[in-house]
C-alpha cells in the first residue's frame, strides 16, 4: 500500500519561513521525481516544485528564490523549505510522487496559511 504522509505547515507570518515534509512508503522512492503542488481558494491546483531522481529541480516562477525543494533517498522524504513567505502563498499544499512515466500518488495535503 503506498503512502505518502505529509507534515508541516500551519500559520505563519509574512516574511516567515515554512517547511513541509512527504514521507514515503510502498513505493521505490529514489526512482520517483517528487513534486510539491498547492492549490489556493477557488483556483487550480499549480505546481511549485519539482525535483527528479537524480536532483534536478525546477521551480514555479512565483517561488523562485525563495523556496526550496529537496530529498533524502535514505529516509524516503521530499521536503519544501518556504521562506520569504507572502499571504499568496496561502494554499493547500500536496506532495505529489511520480510523473508522465510512472503511476502518481499523492499526500493528504496540509494547509499553509500566510497573514499578512
Amino acid at each position: 500500500q503506498v503512502q505518502l504522509v505529509q507534515s508541516g505547515g500551519g500559520l505563519v507570518q509574512a516574511g516567515g519561513s515554512v517547511k513541509l515534509s512527504c514521507t514515503t512508503s510502498g513505493i521505490i522512492f529514489s526512482v520517483n521525481s517528487m513534486a510539491w503542488y498547492r492549490q489556493a481558494p477557488g483556483k487550480q491546483r499549480e505546481l511549485v516544485a519539482l525535483i527528479t531522481s537524480s536532483g534536478t529541480t525546477n521551480y514555479a516562477d512565483s517561488v523562485k528564490g525563495r523556496f526550496a525543494i529537496s530529498r533524502d533517498n535514505a529516509k524516503n522524504t521530499a521536503s519544501l523549505q518556504m521562506n520569504s513567505l507572502k499571504p499568496e502563498d496561502t494554499a493547500v499544499y500536496y506532495c505529489r510522487a511520480g510523473d508522465l512515466a510512472s503511476p502518481i500518488y499523492w499526500g493528504q495535503g496540509t494547509q499553509v496559511t500566510v497573514s499578512s
